[in-house]
């Protein structure tokens, strides 16, 4: 018997709750099956791209190595050797890595499904034009969140592994890195990204239910900097070039954030001035 779509004005509380739960359990299995693919594909996923910016040959490197040249800055990028060997001294070490490092492949390649799942949640209470409106919304944040981890892999992942896994306090002491530590590294810096590449996305949706206009956007400018460079900080190695390099793209965003709300502001004050007249 096909299911009936309910109104959501009819809804009740604990209906509401359990359309939410299908929707999580679709995204869920949607994460596992694509993290079972993930899991077969373990040569690709470690050796290609887990291990990747690890490798003296990664991409990355050749272009710091040929910008440091350029503005002669130290020929840290320049190596030819493996910076570090990764080991695994737990006995579950490889297989847990394995399993988790799938679920958030998983993840970030099924992130558009979840986003259409919650889409799904969320739009039926929306208006039609708000919906009309928000159309390309799953597109849009999924390029954004993709761009990010991109940003993440190939810019903030190799930024944060040079000068991590090279760095040393003594010449007796040698990096042989945790599987698990080298893992968490490359994950946050990606995930990470990812999210922060979504601001456009957040400041959209919170000037349209008021809570950002460009005013506040351009009075609080200075201490989004701040709060910039502090994550800047946090996900890229303690050195200035590196908080530049994570920094400008952000704040790049943060000023799109502003055109995005004004545009947002002045579509609201249309439909405000068309319903005056229609009254």
């Amino acid at each position: 018997m096909a299911k009936k779509t309910r109104d959501p004005n009819e809804m009740s509380f604990l209906d509401h709750l359990e359309e939410l739960r299908w929707h999580l359990i679709r995204s869920t299995l949607a994460i596992v099956i694509l993290g079972m693919v993930a899991f077969l594909m373990k040569d690709f996923i470690f050796d290609t791209v887990i291990f990747g910016p690890k490798k003296p040959d990664f991409p990355t490197y050749a272009i710091f190595c040929k910008l440091s040249k350029m503005l002669g800055f130290s020929e840290a990028f320049c190596s030819s050797e493996p910076l570090f060997r990764v080991q695994s001294r737990v006995m579950a070490g490889q297989f847990s890595a394995h399993i988790w490092t799938s679920i958030w492949a998983g993840f970030i390649v099924g992130f558009p499904y979840v986003l259409y799942e919650m889409w799904k949640f969320i739009s039926p209470g929306l208006h039609d034009n708000e919906r009309k409106n928000s159309r390309g919304f799953i597109f849009v944040a999924s390029m954004l969140f993709f761009m990010g981890v991109l940003f993440g892999y190939y810019v903030v992942s190799p930024l944060s592994i040079n000068f991590l896994g090279s760095y040393t306090v003594s010449d007796e002491v040698f990096n042989d890195i945790d599987l698990s530590s080298y893992i968490s590294t490359v994950r946050a810096s990606v995930i990470a990204c990812g999210l922060i590449f979504e601001l456009p996305i957040i400041i959209y949706f919170l000037t349209k239910v008021g809570l950002v206009t460009p005013e506040i956007l351009r009075k609080y400018r200075k201490i989004a900097l701040v709060i910039v460079l502090i994550i800047s900080a946090v996900i890229t190695p303690p050195d200035v070039a590196s908080q530049i390099i994570v920094a400008v793209p952000v704040l790049i965003l943060y000023q799109i954030s502003i055109q995005i709300s004004k545009v947002v502001l002045k579509r609201e004050a249309k439909k405000e001035k068309k319903y005056a007249k229609s009254t």
